[in-house]
């Protein structure tokens, strides 16, 4: 299982990558591998607003369908568009495949998130 250290973690295996005041939002390695093979990517529109610990994706795998869940609250300003013809990204490199990118309205959610290390305590 791979854990990158400068990404944030929620308990419900989704990564947060920060970058000013945008969050690009994936699975983590250890969910896609529990979920399989991905064959599908429902995503959210864009200008959609979320809010934190909301389903706001669906997957759905050879396996099951899952729902994946924002981690910071705000505006969806761009969704993968790669991963509607091709969701199997998500497999291949789940910290490169993001699902969507949140404009947050309340960026010190992120302090709420887990760090790496404690990430892999919660995945052992």
């Amino acid at each position: 299982m791979k854990v990158l250290e400068e990404l944030r973690y929620a308990k419900s295996h989704e990564w947060v990558k920060v970058e000013g005041n945008k969050a690009y939002v994936g699975i983590s390695d250890y969910a896609q591998e529990h979920l399989g093979e991905v064959v599908f990517a429902e995503l959210p529109e864009v200008t959609a607003e979320v809010k934190a610990g909301e389903q706001f994706v669906v997957l759905e795998s050879v396996k099951a369908v899952s729902d994946v869940y924002a981690p910071v609250s705000g505006r969806i300003v761009e969704i993968n568009e790669e991963l509607l013809d091709n969701p199997g990204l998500i497999n291949e490199s789940p910290y490169e495949a993001y699902l969507v990118v949140i404009e947050m309205s309340n960026p010190s959610e992120v302090e709420n998130l887990l760090t790496a290390s404690d990430y892999k305590k919660t995945c052992e």
